[in-house]
């Protein structure tokens, strides 16, 4: 039976257009690492959505006079065209604004509830005046009391990662019509992460030995040095999903508590659409499954310690909620790999400031390839990273076109061209033949141990290292030269350059799927390296919404040396990518701002 690998990437708040940050922090981890499980043979499930719920909608549906249903659904299909596009392949990627993501959620509150594990409570609460009403969170910005920065919102500072206590803010503000809000009594249910510290401490501890630092810091480190204690997990808002008890009306589940139980109930949607409603369970109750979840640093609390305590406290109720006679618990978190931020030309992006690449409006300029690429090359995975303009021209030219590029295509077109588009037959290979093959091919296993610890760049670059001695073992053999007085030689060192290189773009696939694709035909193969993908309708109670849905292939094994033998056909080839000119770099910079 194959391994089975849950790979969960972050919800983007339906709010506003992704950017490379964005990207590189969550989206395309996810999805790199997705393609290599593929390859490896394993059962990947690839699961996330839009955030629907969150007040950053409400607050941009305020601001254009508009609803937040007609927010979410607008930048809901941005996201689907961003990602396939890109190249995202997730097998479902749904919204929270879906009735089965509704029944999910309201039977984990019931579950922790009948468990337990939450209380009520009464608490004060930031109150308009003016708009008379309570403000949610996300609708109150003031300065953060721990660090100072001034721009904090009332339950997280994005400068300093803490969780706060909105009552504490200083100099708080509406975010709305600028007013100062007033304190306010409203009572809500929270859910008990005080009993539950002992089994989150546990988990935690259990995965000290891999777990990035930055994010054993901000979950382990803060439960040793503060403790954890209740936190409200319902809201006076209307625009959400109701609390599923009686008297309720008019408050909400905390759109913190039931987003990340999107990765559950993405898993039981797929299940559904696919039409066998149990398939879910293979990744969420089997205890040999591995979940990983691609998030950025200012989400690790929400995934390495809430989400974790929420199934932790639900134990095997979900099934009973359901009416399943038999009863397992659901899967814990096996790693949180968690990015740190990009920044853009030395600056913070920021969204109000048009400080920001958009991935779309990226896209709608260069190929998705070299955008995935520089991510990779540049992702934040132990500190914050700098989008460049000139290193992502530099980058492009010198590595995805020099390096890899031309390596594929010259040798490529030289074989087409002077062996009637064949694979000629090497004769006995000589021992820098076999040596250059050997190291190559060596790659399998010093890539995969990279992509096993999620350390993306690291099996990038030694994927591109080994590009690298094919061109020095070109160098030194010049078949173009050889043709000339020995064609016998010439065909041996284009025949041991051609299996490298098929080697290596199996390698590469996941980072460079779309040029992948594109080298495995022009080698000859038929098949294709992976599937396809579809946006389609999906029609419940709460209405038609959209997804994206990837249909590859289950459990097929291309993770391994190239199978290439003299006498296959080769396709006319062309090249994989375009050399910028370096007048993109001031254009590019003069849209900024």
């Amino acid at each position: 039976m194959p391994e089975t690998v849950l790979i969960a990437a972050a919800w983007p708040y339906a709010n506003a257009e992704i950017h490379v940050g964005n990207m590189t922090g969550a989206y395309l981890p996810a999805d790199i690492f997705a393609r290599y499980n593929r390859l490896r043979g394993r059962r990947v499930l690839m699961v996330s959505g839009s955030d629907s719920h969150g007040t950053p909608i409400t607050v941009r549906a305020d601001a254009e006079k508009s609803t937040a249903k007609a927010v979410y659904e607008r930048f809901h299909e941005g996201f689907l065209d961003l990602f396939q596009k890109s190249g995202l392949t997730y097998d479902l990627f749904t919204s929270t604004h879906t009735s089965n993501h509704f029944d999910v959620a309201q039977k984990i509150f019931l579950a922790l509830e009948k468990n337990g594990f939450m209380y009520k409570d009464s608490q004060v609460q930031w109150y308009s005046v003016s708009q008379q009403r309570f403000l949610p969170d996300r609708y109150v910005e003031g300065t953060c009391y721990i660090c100072g920065y001034d721009n904090a919102r009332s339950d997280q500072c994005d400068k300093c990662g803490n969780l706060l206590d909105g009552t504490k803010l200083i100099n708080p503000r509406s975010k709305i019509d600028g007013s100062t809000p007033e304190l306010r009594e409203t009572e809500h249910y929270y859910l008990d992460l005080s009993k539950l510290q002992p089994q989150v401490a546990e988990f935690l501890k259990e995965r000290e030995s891999y777990w990035r630092p930055n994010v054993l810091r901000q979950s382990l480190g803060q439960i040793e040095s503060e403790g954890l204690r209740g936190r409200p997990i319902t809201r006076d808002l209307e625009w959400g999903i109701p609390v599923p008890i009686e008297g309720w009306d008019g408050k909400c589940l905390y759109v913190w508590f039931e987003a990340v139980i999107g990765y559950l109930s993405a898993a039981i949607e797929w299940a559904k659409i696919n039409g066998n409603p149990d398939a879910w369970r293979d990744w969420w109750q089997d205890p040999n499954t591995r979940s990983y979840y691609f998030i950025g640093k200012d989400n690790i609390p929400f995934h390495a310690i809430i989400w974790p305590a929420e199934l932790l406290g639900v134990g095997e109720t979900f099934d009973e909620l359901n009416g399943k006679a038999e009863r397992k618990p659901l899967v814990l978190p096996y790693d949180v790999p968690a990015n740190e931020f990009m920044n853009l030309e030395g600056q913070k992006i920021s969204g109000s400031r048009n400080w920001a690449v958009y991935a779309r409006d990226f896209l709608s300029r260069y190929d998705p390839d070299p955008l995935r690429y520089y991510l990779t090359v540049n992702m934040p995975e132990s500190k914050d990273s700098d989008w460049s303009w000139g290193e992502f021209l530099s980058r492009n030219n010198d590595e995805l076109v020099a390096t890899w590029g031309n390596l594929a295509n010259r040798v490529l077109s030289f074989t087409f061209k002077n062996w009637e588009g064949v694979i000629p037959e090497p004769g006995e290979l000589q021992a820098e033949d076999r040596e250059l093959l050997q190291k190559v091919e060596a790659g399998f296993d010093s890539v995969a141990k990279e992509m096993e610890a999620v350390r993306l760049r690291a099996a990038l670059a030694e994927a591109m290292r080994l590009a690298s001695e094919v061109n020095k073992y070109l160098d030194t053999s010049a078949p173009w030269k050889q043709i000339k007085v020995d064609r016998q030689a010439a065909a041996r060192s284009v025949y041991t350059a051609l299996r490298a290189i098929d080697s290596l773009s199996i390698m590469l696939a996941p980072f460079l799927p779309f040029t992948s694709e594109k080298l495995h035909r022009f080698l000859g193969y038929e098949d294709s390296l992976f599937g396809e993908q579809s946006v389609e309708a999906v029609g419940d109670e709460l209405g038609t919404h959209t997804v994206l849905r990837y249909h590859g292939q289950v459990g097929k094994l291309d993770w391994k040396p190239s199978q290439l033998k003299a006498g296959q056909r080769l396709n006319q080839p062309e090249p994989l990518f375009k050399k910028l000119d370096a007048s993109i770099v001031e254009e590019e910079r003069q849209r900024l701002g």
